[in-house]
Protein backbone atom coordinates (compact mmCIF):
# COMPACT_ATOMS: atom_id res chain seq x y z
CA UNK A 1 0.00 0.00 0.00
CA UNK A 2 1.52 3.34 -1.06
CA UNK A 3 1.48 6.66 1.13
CA UNK A 4 -1.48 8.14 -0.79
CA UNK A 5 -3.94 4.24 -0.53
CA UNK A 6 -2.70 4.31 3.31
CA UNK A 7 -4.29 8.24 3.38
CA UNK A 8 -7.25 7.56 2.39
CA UNK A 9 -7.09 4.30 4.64
CA UNK A 10 -6.71 6.82 7.72
CA UNK A 11 -9.84 8.82 6.85
CA UNK A 12 -11.73 6.45 6.24
CA UNK A 13 -11.49 4.25 9.54
CA UNK A 14 -10.86 7.33 11.82
CA UNK A 15 -14.15 8.13 11.09
CA UNK A 16 -16.23 4.98 11.55
CA UNK A 17 -16.67 4.89 7.82
CA UNK A 18 -15.73 1.64 6.56
CA UNK A 19 -17.46 -0.52 9.04
CA UNK A 20 -20.96 -1.28 9.96
CA UNK A 21 -21.48 2.60 10.64
CA UNK A 22 -23.55 2.18 13.83
CA UNK A 23 -22.50 5.79 15.43
CA UNK A 24 -23.38 6.98 12.26
CA UNK A 25 -26.97 5.32 12.25
CA UNK A 26 -27.23 7.01 15.78
CA UNK A 27 -26.16 10.09 14.77
CA UNK A 28 -29.22 10.28 11.49
CA UNK A 29 -31.60 9.44 13.70
CA UNK A 30 -30.46 12.20 15.84
CA UNK A 31 -30.68 15.01 13.05
CA UNK A 32 -34.01 17.19 13.25
CA UNK A 33 -35.85 19.55 11.34
CA UNK A 34 -34.00 22.78 12.40
CA UNK A 35 -30.19 21.02 11.21
CA UNK A 36 -31.87 20.39 7.88
CA UNK A 37 -32.58 23.90 7.58
CA UNK A 38 -29.34 25.44 8.36
CA UNK A 39 -27.46 22.79 6.01
CA UNK A 40 -29.73 23.90 3.15
CA UNK A 41 -29.23 27.64 4.30
CA UNK A 42 -25.29 26.95 3.66
CA UNK A 43 -23.73 28.01 0.42
CA UNK A 44 -24.63 25.53 -2.24
CA UNK A 45 -21.88 23.13 -3.38
CA UNK A 46 -19.62 23.49 -0.20
CA UNK A 47 -18.86 20.17 1.38
CA UNK A 48 -18.47 19.26 4.94
CA UNK A 49 -19.26 15.80 6.69
CA UNK A 50 -21.73 17.01 9.27
CA UNK A 51 -23.57 18.96 6.42
CA UNK A 52 -23.96 15.51 4.41
CA UNK A 53 -25.21 13.98 7.73
CA UNK A 54 -27.81 16.21 8.10
CA UNK A 55 -29.00 16.32 4.02
CA UNK A 56 -29.03 12.33 4.02
CA UNK A 57 -31.01 11.82 7.21
CA UNK A 58 -34.24 11.31 7.79
CA UNK A 59 -35.36 13.91 9.20
CA UNK A 60 -34.33 15.35 5.36
CA UNK A 61 -37.08 13.36 3.37
CA UNK A 62 -39.18 15.89 4.32
CA UNK A 63 -37.51 18.53 2.17
CA UNK A 64 -36.38 16.72 -0.97
CA UNK A 65 -38.70 19.40 -2.66
CA UNK A 66 -36.53 22.41 -1.72
CA UNK A 67 -33.20 20.03 -2.12
CA UNK A 68 -34.47 19.05 -5.46
CA UNK A 69 -34.75 22.68 -6.37
CA UNK A 70 -31.54 23.99 -4.81
CA UNK A 71 -29.59 20.77 -6.97
CA UNK A 72 -31.26 22.06 -10.34
CA UNK A 73 -30.08 25.77 -9.72
CA UNK A 74 -26.65 24.68 -8.54
CA UNK A 75 -26.33 21.79 -11.99
CA UNK A 76 -27.40 25.05 -14.35
CA UNK A 77 -24.98 27.24 -12.77
CA UNK A 78 -22.17 25.06 -12.90
CA UNK A 79 -22.73 22.87 -16.46
CA UNK A 80 -25.58 25.35 -18.06
CA UNK A 81 -28.46 23.50 -19.42
CA UNK A 82 -27.43 20.54 -21.14
CA UNK A 83 -26.70 16.67 -20.40
CA UNK A 84 -24.07 14.55 -22.13
CA UNK A 85 -24.77 11.05 -23.43
CA UNK A 86 -22.25 8.25 -23.84
CA UNK A 87 -22.60 4.26 -24.27
CA UNK A 88 -21.25 1.09 -22.86
CA UNK A 89 -19.11 -1.21 -24.57
CA UNK A 90 -18.40 -4.46 -23.23
CA UNK A 91 -15.18 -6.43 -24.59
CA UNK A 92 -15.60 -9.64 -22.23
CA UNK A 93 -17.41 -11.43 -19.85
CA UNK A 94 -15.16 -14.01 -18.75
CA UNK A 95 -13.89 -13.13 -15.17
CA UNK A 96 -11.84 -14.33 -12.37
CA UNK A 97 -14.16 -13.03 -9.73
CA UNK A 98 -16.96 -14.33 -7.81
CA UNK A 99 -18.84 -11.10 -6.92
CA UNK A 100 -21.92 -12.73 -5.81
CA UNK A 101 -24.26 -9.51 -7.50
CA UNK A 102 -22.72 -10.03 -10.79
CA UNK A 103 -23.98 -12.06 -14.14
CA UNK A 104 -20.22 -12.23 -15.23
CA UNK A 105 -19.61 -14.58 -11.76
CA UNK A 106 -16.73 -16.88 -12.47
CA UNK A 107 -18.71 -19.93 -10.85
CA UNK A 108 -21.83 -18.91 -12.68
CA UNK A 109 -23.06 -20.73 -15.51
CA UNK A 110 -22.96 -18.30 -18.32
CA UNK A 111 -22.66 -18.01 -22.29
CA UNK A 112 -19.05 -16.26 -22.04
CA UNK A 113 -17.97 -13.82 -24.86
CA UNK A 114 -14.29 -12.07 -26.20
CA UNK A 115 -14.34 -9.27 -28.33
CA UNK A 116 -11.44 -9.22 -30.75
CA UNK A 117 -9.98 -5.54 -31.06
CA UNK A 118 -12.03 -5.92 -34.81
CA UNK A 119 -14.99 -7.07 -33.38
CA UNK A 120 -15.15 -4.36 -30.76
CA UNK A 121 -14.32 -1.31 -33.11
CA UNK A 122 -17.44 -3.07 -35.39
CA UNK A 123 -19.89 -2.47 -32.32
CA UNK A 124 -17.82 0.53 -31.74
CA UNK A 125 -19.52 1.62 -35.47
CA UNK A 126 -22.92 1.09 -34.27
CA UNK A 127 -22.45 2.88 -31.67
CA UNK A 128 -21.23 6.08 -33.40
CA UNK A 129 -23.71 5.36 -36.28
CA UNK A 130 -26.38 6.44 -33.15
CA UNK A 131 -24.51 10.15 -32.57
CA UNK A 132 -22.27 8.92 -29.59
CA UNK A 133 -19.16 10.42 -29.34
CA UNK A 134 -18.81 9.38 -26.01
CA UNK A 135 -18.06 5.56 -25.30
CA UNK A 136 -17.24 3.76 -22.16
CA UNK A 137 -15.00 0.31 -22.85
CA UNK A 138 -16.26 -1.94 -20.25
CA UNK A 139 -14.57 -5.00 -18.96
CA UNK A 140 -14.72 -8.40 -16.84
CA UNK A 141 -11.01 -9.19 -15.02
CA UNK A 142 -10.02 -10.88 -17.91
CA UNK A 143 -6.51 -9.92 -17.98
CA UNK A 144 -4.90 -12.67 -20.04
CA UNK A 145 -6.82 -10.85 -23.12
CA UNK A 146 -7.98 -7.36 -21.93
CA UNK A 147 -4.42 -6.50 -20.95
CA UNK A 148 -3.00 -2.94 -22.03
CA UNK A 149 -1.95 -3.39 -25.13
CA UNK A 150 -5.55 -4.63 -26.01
CA UNK A 151 -7.24 -1.97 -24.94
CA UNK A 152 -4.14 0.83 -26.66
CA UNK A 153 -5.14 -0.89 -29.97
CA UNK A 154 -8.47 -0.54 -29.58
CA UNK A 155 -7.95 2.98 -28.37
CA UNK A 156 -5.70 3.83 -30.78
CA UNK A 157 -9.10 2.68 -33.76
CA UNK A 158 -11.83 4.70 -32.15
CA UNK A 159 -9.88 7.95 -31.27
CA UNK A 160 -10.52 8.96 -34.40
CA UNK A 161 -14.05 8.28 -33.98
CA UNK A 162 -15.16 9.22 -30.31
CA UNK A 163 -13.97 12.24 -28.68
CA UNK A 164 -13.62 10.76 -24.87
CA UNK A 165 -12.81 7.39 -24.27
CA UNK A 166 -13.10 5.95 -20.89
CA UNK A 167 -12.98 2.41 -19.19
CA UNK A 168 -14.71 0.40 -16.61
CA UNK A 169 -12.56 -2.27 -16.19
CA UNK A 170 -10.13 -4.25 -13.28
CA UNK A 171 -7.60 -2.13 -11.13
CA UNK A 172 -4.83 -1.25 -12.99
CA UNK A 173 -1.44 0.04 -11.55
CA UNK A 174 -0.50 4.05 -12.25
CA UNK A 175 1.99 3.04 -14.74
CA UNK A 176 -0.65 0.70 -16.62
CA UNK A 177 -3.62 3.71 -16.58
CA UNK A 178 -0.22 6.04 -18.16
CA UNK A 179 -0.16 3.92 -20.79
CA UNK A 180 -3.69 3.52 -21.21
CA UNK A 181 -3.75 7.65 -21.14
CA UNK A 182 -0.93 7.78 -23.75
CA UNK A 183 -3.05 5.85 -26.34
CA UNK A 184 -6.04 8.00 -25.96
CA UNK A 185 -7.95 7.07 -22.59
CA UNK A 186 -8.61 9.91 -20.21
CA UNK A 187 -11.16 8.75 -17.76
CA UNK A 188 -11.77 5.99 -15.55
CA UNK A 189 -14.82 4.81 -13.74
CA UNK A 190 -14.10 2.53 -10.46
CA UNK A 191 -16.85 1.65 -8.40
CA UNK A 192 -15.99 0.41 -4.45
CA UNK A 193 -18.74 -1.35 -4.79
CA UNK A 194 -19.10 -1.13 -1.20
CA UNK A 195 -17.61 0.44 1.88
CA UNK A 196 -18.32 -1.46 4.71
CA UNK A 197 -15.46 -4.07 4.81
CA UNK A 198 -17.83 -6.78 6.39
CA UNK A 199 -19.87 -6.25 3.12
CA UNK A 200 -17.14 -6.28 1.00
CA UNK A 201 -15.88 -9.30 2.08
CA UNK A 202 -18.94 -11.21 2.06
CA UNK A 203 -20.00 -10.10 -1.27
CA UNK A 204 -16.80 -10.82 -3.17
CA UNK A 205 -15.36 -14.58 -1.78
CA UNK A 206 -12.54 -15.21 -4.30
CA UNK A 207 -10.42 -13.38 -6.83
CA UNK A 208 -8.12 -10.61 -7.15
CA UNK A 209 -11.15 -7.96 -6.70
CA UNK A 210 -11.51 -9.56 -2.96
CA UNK A 211 -8.88 -7.03 -2.10
CA UNK A 212 -11.19 -4.46 -0.60
CA UNK A 213 -7.05 -2.21 0.29
CA UNK A 214 -6.14 -2.53 -3.22
CA UNK A 215 -9.50 -1.23 -4.87
CA UNK A 216 -9.72 1.34 -2.38
CA UNK A 217 -6.07 2.74 -3.45
CA UNK A 218 -6.97 2.20 -7.42
CA UNK A 219 -8.40 6.05 -7.24
CA UNK A 220 -5.37 7.32 -6.24
CA UNK A 221 -3.33 4.59 -9.26
CA UNK A 222 -5.83 6.53 -11.81
CA UNK A 223 -5.23 10.41 -10.71
CA UNK A 224 -1.36 9.91 -10.53
CA UNK A 225 -1.56 8.43 -14.16
CA UNK A 226 -2.93 12.15 -15.38
CA UNK A 227 -6.24 11.23 -16.11
CA UNK A 228 -8.75 13.67 -15.90
CA UNK A 229 -11.85 12.21 -15.34
CA UNK A 230 -12.24 9.68 -12.67
CA UNK A 231 -16.32 7.87 -11.75
CA UNK A 232 -16.90 6.77 -8.34
CA UNK A 233 -19.42 5.13 -6.80
CA UNK A 234 -21.50 2.79 -4.83
CA UNK A 235 -23.16 -0.28 -5.72
CA UNK A 236 -26.76 0.61 -3.67
CA UNK A 237 -28.20 -1.81 -2.40
CA UNK A 238 -25.12 -3.65 -0.23
CA UNK A 239 -24.53 -1.61 2.64
CA UNK A 240 -26.70 1.28 4.20
CA UNK A 241 -26.70 4.07 1.59
CA UNK A 242 -26.71 6.61 3.79
CA UNK A 243 -23.04 5.26 5.65
CA UNK A 244 -22.42 4.86 1.86
CA UNK A 245 -22.65 7.92 0.99
CA UNK A 246 -20.86 9.43 3.56
CA UNK A 247 -18.39 7.02 2.39
CA UNK A 248 -18.59 8.10 -0.97
CA UNK A 249 -17.95 11.99 -0.13
CA UNK A 250 -15.05 11.60 2.11
CA UNK A 251 -13.57 9.46 -1.00
CA UNK A 252 -14.24 12.16 -3.31
CA UNK A 253 -13.19 14.46 -1.20
CA UNK A 254 -9.61 13.56 -0.69
CA UNK A 255 -9.39 12.74 -4.10
CA UNK A 256 -10.47 16.31 -5.04
CA UNK A 257 -7.87 17.88 -2.71
CA UNK A 258 -5.30 15.82 -3.91
CA UNK A 259 -5.39 15.80 -7.27
CA UNK A 260 -7.12 19.08 -8.46
CA UNK A 261 -6.53 18.40 -12.02
CA UNK A 262 -9.16 15.29 -12.46
CA UNK A 263 -12.46 15.96 -12.50
CA UNK A 264 -14.42 13.57 -10.01
CA UNK A 265 -17.96 12.13 -11.04
CA UNK A 266 -20.60 10.05 -9.20
CA UNK A 267 -22.63 7.11 -10.23
CA UNK A 268 -25.91 6.00 -8.65
CA UNK A 269 -26.12 2.21 -9.73
CA UNK A 270 -28.59 0.35 -7.90
CA UNK A 271 -28.78 -3.82 -7.73
CA UNK A 272 -30.33 -5.02 -10.85
CA UNK A 273 -31.53 -8.43 -11.76
CA UNK A 274 -29.04 -10.99 -13.17
CA UNK A 275 -28.20 -13.86 -14.15
CA UNK A 276 -28.18 -16.96 -10.93
CA UNK A 277 -28.23 -14.07 -8.79
CA UNK A 278 -30.34 -14.29 -5.62
CA UNK A 279 -32.24 -11.14 -4.83
CA UNK A 280 -33.34 -12.14 -1.93
CA UNK A 281 -29.90 -12.05 -0.23
CA UNK A 282 -29.70 -8.25 -0.04
CA UNK A 283 -31.19 -6.78 2.71
CA UNK A 284 -30.58 -2.86 2.16
CA UNK A 285 -32.20 -2.24 -1.46
CA UNK A 286 -32.46 1.49 -2.41
CA UNK A 287 -35.73 3.03 -3.06
CA UNK A 288 -36.74 6.06 -5.23
CA UNK A 289 -37.28 8.38 -2.57
CA UNK A 290 -34.08 7.72 -1.36
CA UNK A 291 -32.00 7.64 -4.18
CA UNK A 292 -33.38 11.12 -4.89
CA UNK A 293 -32.15 12.33 -1.57
CA UNK A 294 -28.73 11.04 -2.03
CA UNK A 295 -28.40 12.51 -5.88
CA UNK A 296 -29.27 16.27 -4.50
CA UNK A 297 -27.30 15.64 -1.45
CA UNK A 298 -24.42 15.29 -2.80
CA UNK A 299 -25.17 17.83 -5.48
CA UNK A 300 -25.35 20.37 -2.84
CA UNK A 301 -22.08 19.13 -1.69
CA UNK A 302 -20.13 18.98 -4.71
CA UNK A 303 -20.90 21.80 -7.12
CA UNK A 304 -18.42 20.56 -9.55
CA UNK A 305 -19.24 17.40 -9.93
CA UNK A 306 -20.47 15.40 -12.58
CA UNK A 307 -23.70 13.17 -11.46
CA UNK A 308 -23.85 10.14 -14.04
CA UNK A 309 -27.06 7.68 -14.63
CA UNK A 310 -27.21 4.67 -16.42
CA UNK A 311 -30.10 2.69 -17.92
CA UNK A 312 -30.38 0.36 -14.78
CA UNK A 313 -33.34 2.79 -13.99
CA UNK A 314 -36.55 3.25 -15.32
CA UNK A 315 -37.23 5.62 -17.64
CA UNK A 316 -39.73 7.08 -15.83
CA UNK A 317 -37.23 7.51 -12.84
CA UNK A 318 -34.60 8.98 -15.53
CA UNK A 319 -37.38 11.59 -16.91
CA UNK A 320 -37.44 12.71 -13.00
CA UNK A 321 -34.21 12.80 -12.27
CA UNK A 322 -32.72 14.92 -14.95
CA UNK A 323 -34.03 17.38 -13.98
CA UNK A 324 -32.09 17.36 -10.76
CA UNK A 325 -28.80 18.26 -11.27
CA UNK A 326 -28.18 14.70 -13.58
CA UNK A 327 -25.22 15.70 -15.80
CA UNK A 328 -24.48 12.75 -17.70
CA UNK A 329 -26.49 9.72 -19.17
CA UNK A 330 -26.38 6.33 -20.96
CA UNK A 331 -28.84 5.50 -23.68
CA UNK A 332 -29.14 1.99 -26.00
CA UNK A 333 -27.05 0.50 -23.66
CA UNK A 334 -26.38 -3.63 -24.43
CA UNK A 335 -24.47 -4.73 -20.94
CA UNK A 336 -22.76 -8.09 -22.78
CA UNK A 337 -20.26 -8.15 -24.93
CA UNK A 338 -21.61 -8.24 -29.27
CA UNK A 339 -25.08 -7.22 -28.05
CA UNK A 340 -24.91 -4.05 -30.17
CA UNK A 341 -24.28 -5.90 -33.91
CA UNK A 342 -25.83 -9.02 -32.81
CA UNK A 343 -22.84 -11.33 -33.48
CA UNK A 344 -23.21 -12.99 -29.84
CA UNK A 345 -26.03 -14.00 -27.55
CA UNK A 346 -23.88 -13.67 -24.71
CA UNK A 347 -25.15 -13.68 -21.21
CA UNK A 348 -25.91 -9.92 -19.74
CA UNK A 349 -24.04 -8.64 -16.59
CA UNK A 350 -26.87 -7.85 -15.42
CA UNK A 351 -30.66 -6.21 -16.81
CA UNK A 352 -31.16 -2.70 -18.15
CA UNK A 353 -34.34 -1.17 -17.44
CA UNK A 354 -34.85 2.20 -19.46
CA UNK A 355 -35.04 0.30 -23.17
CA UNK A 356 -35.37 3.05 -25.17
CA UNK A 357 -33.28 3.98 -28.31
CA UNK A 358 -30.53 7.05 -28.06
CA UNK A 359 -32.91 8.91 -29.98
CA UNK A 360 -35.56 8.64 -28.11
CA UNK A 361 -33.53 9.37 -25.22
CA UNK A 362 -32.44 12.42 -26.49
CA UNK A 363 -35.58 13.43 -27.06
CA UNK A 364 -36.72 13.43 -23.10
CA UNK A 365 -33.92 15.14 -22.63
CA UNK A 366 -34.95 18.17 -25.06
CA UNK A 367 -38.30 17.44 -23.17
CA UNK A 368 -36.85 18.47 -19.89
CA UNK A 369 -35.74 22.14 -21.16
CA UNK A 370 -32.38 20.59 -21.65
CA UNK A 371 -29.94 19.97 -24.85
CA UNK A 372 -28.61 16.77 -25.25
CA UNK A 373 -24.69 16.57 -25.87
CA UNK A 374 -23.21 13.72 -28.14
CA UNK A 375 -19.69 14.98 -28.34
CA UNK A 376 -17.23 15.73 -25.59
CA UNK A 377 -15.94 19.20 -25.73
CA UNK A 378 -13.46 19.27 -23.59
CA UNK A 379 -10.73 17.50 -24.87
CA UNK A 380 -9.73 19.12 -28.01
CA UNK A 381 -9.65 22.19 -25.51
CA UNK A 382 -7.57 20.40 -23.37
CA UNK A 383 -4.78 19.41 -26.38
CA UNK A 384 -4.33 22.65 -27.52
Amino acid sequence: MNAHSAEINRILAEKELDGDCSVWRERFEGVGRGDVERALGQREGAYSLERLVALVSPAAEGYLEEMAQAARRLTVQRFGKTVRLYAPLYLSSYCVNSCLYCGFNKDSESQRCRLSVEQAVAEAEVIAGEGFRDILLVSSEDRGFVDVDYLARLAGELRDTFDSISVEIYQMTAEEYGELFAAGIDGVTLYQETYDRRAYRYYHPAGPKADYDNRLATPDCIAAAGMRQIGLGALLGLADWRCETLALAEHANYIIKRYWRSQVSFSFPRLRPAHEVDGLQFEHLVGDKNLVQMITALRLCFADAGLVLSTRESAELRDHLIRLGITKVSAGSKTSPGGYSHISDATEQFQIDDTRTPGQVAEMIKAAGAEPVWKDWERPIAME
